[in-house]
């Protein structure tokens, strides 16, 4: 790189940095403003602008708030408090914003629950919230009936549209849509919480992350400045609201601005560009399975007739980055990395191919100092140390793990889980010194010489697949109880043509196993994401010398029958079964013609 570019590199990034600082300089554990606060300053300037596009129907800012308003007064009148809890478990649409704003008006913790959710998975996330009430949609009927009865202390459910609990929508009705006093949440500060957002939970047993005012303030607003959003912008949301992308930093980026959100129940390749041009859609909010989606897809005749010039996500892998920007031709988007609840976080917003981000050596201490690459033992699973008991700091482009020191202020504090031992799990104690403590993110990453940033992987335990984290521990619980399996060893392996890994299965049986059957177990148990895709039957579970099972070599060698002797299982999705994997087999997925 040259020096002119070396400058305009750099005075990009300091534009940037400052940019961003005008949106986040304010965010304080121990700030009075909070969230609603930024909704309503938004609200009394922009009460005209829409708010929501959504399945032909307009909402303006003031129609948002006036529905958020009537929210808080019917929580009232049930005697709601603030720090009392509420599950939201609804399908996309603008109400859904609505409901916990209006809730936050009045200080009461909001779960955003997976709408997607049944039975136990469903019941763990309303009672480990200690939620006093449940708020569906029209879509979650039959999940409320499958969880009867497994609810810690009964609480009222209360529905939009649906036919299952109390009518939220003649409630409402009549409930006054002036806003409650601001007296109900003038004790709470940034430090305190706001919202539940769960992580994905393999066996339907996710972890409640804890979002302070400050931490869900950060979250809506951090992706303004890279993508110069304006209230003129609209923004083409497509993932899940209940998600941390899509329900917080993507509608924070439109509604703490002005600009309008353009939303779908849920993305389809096939409509995504007929919205995207129809729409003026000038925005979009993406993980990288999206991303490759559309890349897969037959052309669109509007796939370059639109307005979008910008975006932002996670997961968008190098082999189809270039490819996504210049054949539908989008000039920027900033792929960020970051966890709902970790204190580590990068944003790529000088648009490298594949770099989630960059730490400036000249920003390495005032910055990011609270960040740092240790190196690490991929068969132990830890960190190494050396002689002295302290971890030691990754080389430029080695791989370690990537780590965040937890303090007090709004950067670097780790709130955690309602799961104590959860939250004991992410931390790493006497890091670089006696008595220090630092947030785990759990990932594998490193930093070149110029200080841009690199996801390698998630450490062994956890992989991701279909945009969902995948826990081979939770997993391997469910598939060591299928009839005839013995031990479970799950991992994850690359498969040809698609994002992230696929679930593999190192197996050894006590019995005969109906292979015609067990995929059909398996999806009693386990999401759909989370069941395996290959099995390898071993006839003996290798393990380390602390009886930790091998995972290194079984990932390398993955499914090729040239390199594995033993006998491999495919899920053959035309069959809907598992079928023996045969050299022609294993060509045809190597290929990428088999869907997954």
């Amino acid at each position: 790189m040259g020096l002119i570019q070396t400058i305009k590199r750099e005075a990009g990034t300091i534009l940037t940095l400052q940019r961003m600082k005008k949106w986040t300089d304010d965010i304080d554990p121990d700030s009075e403003n909070l969230v609603a606060d930024d909704f309503e300053r938004v609200v009394d300037k922009y009460p005209n602008n829409v708010a929501w596009r959504f399945e032909g129907n307009l909402t303006t800012y003031a129609e948002m708030d006036a529905l958020a308003n009537k929210v808080a007064n019917w929580g009232l009148g049930l005697g709601l408090q603030p720090g009392d809890a509420v599950a939201l478990f609804m399908e996309n649409r603008p109400e859904y914003v609505s409901v916990w704003y209006g809730l936050a008006k009045i200080g009461v913790v909001v779960g955003l629950i997976n709408h997607n959710l049944t039975d136990n998975a469903l019941a763990h996330c309303v009672n480990i919230a200690d939620a006093k009430l449940i708020i569906t949609g029209a879509d979650q009927d039959e999940a409320i009936r499958s969880a009867d009865g497994l609810f810690e202390g009964d609480p009222k459910v209360w529905t939009m549209g649906g036919s299952e609990g109390e009518n939220l929508n003649a409630a409402l009705a009549g409930a006054s849509d002036q806003r409650p006093s601001r007296e109900h949440r003038a004790r709470l500060r940034g430090k305190d919480l706001c919202l539940y957002v769960y992580t994905s939970g393999t066996t339907g047993l996710p972890k409640a992350a804890r979002l302070t005012q400050a931490r869900t303030q950060g979250m809506m607003r951090s992706f303004i400045a890279p993508c110069k959003i304006t209230s003129r912008d609209r923004i083409y949301i497509t993932l899940p609201l209940y998600h941390g992308t899509g329900g917080l930093c993507g509608v924070g980026q439109a509604l703490m601005t002005g600009a309008s959100i353009v939303l779908r129940k849920r993305f389809s390749a096939s409509q995504f560009w007929d919205d995207a041009a129809d729409q003026g859609v000038t925005s979009i909010v993406y993980i990288g399975e999206l991303c490759r989606y559309l890349v897969n897809s037959p052309a669109h005749p509007k796939e370059r007739a639109h307005k979008i010039r910008t975006g932002f996500g996670n997961g968008l892998r190098p082999d189809i980055w270039e490819e996504f920007l210049t054949r539908f031709n989008i000039s920027y988007v900033c792929e960020f990395y970051g966890s709902t609840e970790g204190n580590v976080s990068f944003l790529g917003f000088d648009g490298k191919v594949g770099a989630v981000g960059r730490i400036p050596s000249y920003l390495e201490k005032s910055v990011f100092g609270h960040v740092a690459f240790v190196k690490f033992d991929v068969v132990e699973e830890e960190p190494v140390r050396g002689e002295d008991g302290f971890c030691i700091p990754a080389d430029p482009n080695e791989t370690g793990e990537a780590i965040g020191k937890v303090g007090d202020d709004a950067r670097t504090r780790f709130e955690g889980y309602n799961d104590e031992a959860a939250t004991k799990k992410k931390l790493l104690r006497n890091v670089f010194e006696e008595g220090d403590m630092w947030f785990r993110t759990g990932d594998l990453m490193k930093k070149d010489e110029l200080g841009y940033i690199y996801f390698v992987d998630r450490i062994g335990d956890t992989f991701r697949w279909k945009g969902e984290n995948v826990s081979t521990n939770e997993v391997a619980e469910f598939v060591a109880r299928a009839p005839g399996i013995a031990t479970a060893n799950i991992y994850g392996v690359s498969v040809p043509g698609t994002d992230g890994r696929a679930g593999m299965a190192a197996i050894t049986t006590d019995g005969e196993i109906e292979y015609d059957n067990l995929y059909d177990w398996l999806s009693e148990h386990l999401p759909k994401y989370a069941i395996p895709l290959f099995i390898r039957v071993q006839q003996e579970a290798e393990t380390t010398g602390t009886f930790k099972y091998r995972k290194v070599e079984l990932v390398k060698e993955g499914f090729d029958p040239d390199e594995v002797s033993d006998p491999i299982w495919y899920f053959d999705p035309d069959t809907g079964r598992y079928e023996p994997l045969t050299p022609d087999a294993y060509e045809t997925i190597k290929s990428g013609a088999v869907k997954f």
